[in-house]
């Protein structure tokens, strides 16, 4: 449909020509369009049609779901049957074009991804895979892409941990997180979005000195390093050899999964371009020893700073002002804070972290610290979220130490709140949280405990003492009065 200017630009073209050939010449058009606006405008119709509204409308919604639902993989001709008894009633031209635009909409406001920089000696992602009824164990060392692949005769906690194991002695040491997805072995539950480990991996992550990490749900694309490998395994390692004899057993099948790994380990990987199994040699110094238990908190040790800012105590890291790269500094570790000096002053203090957790404090960059949200659904968890911050890291640390029934003991907390005042019950979540105590129980305890619970301080340190008011008098009243004779 033509804009007014366009139309008015025809019928000058037309004035200065006189004929519609040479009109629509100049205007780029054709001399029927000429035509058609000149007899419009002789019949008084200055206005524009109003524009017709299109029979693809009533599938819209129909169109746009099922596009986000593919992934934008569905095809116009797939989709028409369901559009028809949807109420299309058009042509399948019309339907085509349709189509394509609600993709073209699609792919602008999809999810946009960006290259993941690992760091050496960081992570490790794991997954399972199954194909022709074999368990796939699969690893892969992010920083190096070393690739680790067995097979297990199930998927349970026990053999994933021994087979994590069996990846470890083959890495050399330990990385800083070992990252999966949400597996129902190594989970205990889930609490407003937050992954509760079982306790049995709590207790194998902390002798081993890693941080157990849990991705986002129903996302692989937040552990796509390791998902192409068990892609990689199944149509490379597994489908060639159910073409020659089957292996007799899990040794056999194992045998040749390591024959394979060094296979693929000794070539140019096409990503970092580097042979694997060569960068491994590298990041093996940046490795934990195994196994990695987390030594305890001492006072003044001293420490470098390394090239990313950051020092390591208590198998965990502590970031500090870039400037002091390569600088010694001192650690002082305190009953809730570890302070870092450099030359006799204080430049930073943090909370204590876990082995593998690194504290970023007043020097964390949002954009390279991506956090999971806390999401509450429940009523029990949006009342207890309601608590405030407190709350929040009383989840997080209760989920990381593995409390089992935690959505039950955030019930009986929230309910303590009708019993004793809300500032009262968050303060006895802080107290909770500093001594590692997650059960109800433990709270009511503080609370009924009430100002008779101690505060423990350091040895050395000034006691303070609630004394009573006693009434005082001046020197004047044990003055000696003299008595006359």
């Amino acid at each position: 449909m033509k804009s007014l200017r366009e139309r008015m630009d025809i019928v000058n073209a037309y004035a200065a020509v006189g004929t519609y050939r040479g009109a629509a010449a100049l205007c780029g058009t054709t001399h029927k369009t000429v035509k058609r606006v000149l007899a419009r405008r002789l019949a008084g119709q200055l206005e524009p049609r109003a524009p017709r509204t299109s029979n693809t409308v009533v599938v819209e919604g129909l169109i746009a779901k099922r596009i986000e639902t593919t992934d934008g993989r569905i095809s116009a001709k797939r989709l028409l049957p369901v559009a028809r008894k949807g109420g299309y009633t058009g042509s399948a031209r019309n339907f085509r074009r349709a189509v394509a635009r609600a993709k073209a909409a699609w792919k602008r406001e999809r999810r946009t991804y960006r290259p993941w920089i690992p760091v050496p000696g960081e992570h490790l992602v794991i997954d399972w895979a199954k194909e022709n009824g074999r368990n796939i164990f699969c690893a892969v060392l992010a920083w190096s892409r070393y690739r680790f692949v067995r097979f297990g005769a199930d998927q349970t906690r026990k053999t994933t941990l021994k087979l994590l194991v069996e990846c470890f002695e083959e890495l050399g040491g330990v990385p800083a997180v070992v990252l999966t997805d949400r597996m129902a072995c190594l989970k205990a539950g889930i609490v407003a979005n937050v992954v509760v480990p079982h306790p049995e991996y709590v207790e194998f992550a902390t002798h081993f000195g890693f941080k157990a990490d849990f991705c986002e749900g129903a996302d692989p694309e937040s552990k796509g390093v390791v998902e192409n490998l068990c892609g990689y395994a199944q149509r490379d390692l597994l489908v060639p050899a159910l073409l020659e004899p089957e292996w007799r057993d899990l040794d056999e099948a194992n045998a040749a999964a390591r024959r394979w790994c060094a296979e693929v380990n000794g070539h140019v990987h096409s990503e970092i371009a580097a042979i694997p199994a060569e960068r491994l040699l590298s990041e093996r110094d940046v490795l934990r020893p195994l196994p990695a238990g987390r030594p305890p908190l001492r006072a003044g040790e001293g420490r470098t700073v390394d090239k990313r800012g950051s020092i390591r105590f208590g198998s965990a890291r502590y970031l500090v002002p870039r400037t002091l790269v390569g600088e010694s500094v001192e650690v002082v570790a305190t009953e809730n804070k570890v302070v870092i000096q450099h030359d006799g002053h204080e430049v930073i203090r943090h909370d204590p972290v876990g082995p593998g957790e690194v504290a970023c404090g007043d020097l964390v960059d949002p954009h390279r610290r991506p956090a999971r949200g806390i999401r509450p659904r429940t009523t029990a968890e949006i009342a207890f979220i309601g608590l405030g911050p407190v709350a929040v890291v009383f989840l997080r640390n209760a989920a990381a130490a593995g409390t089992l029934r935690l959505e039950h003991e955030l019930t009986e907390i929230v309910e303590l709140t009708a019993v004793w005042s809300r500032d009262a019950v968050i303060k006895a979540l802080d107290r909770a949280t500093r001594f590692r105590r997650f059960k109800a129980s433990d709270v009511r305890a503080i609370l009924e405990a009430g100002r008779g619970v101690p505060t423990p301080v350091r040895a050395g340190q000034q006691l303070a003492l609630e004394l009573p008011e006693v009434p005082v008098r001046s020197l004047s009243a044990y003055a000696m009065r003299a008595v006359s004779g």
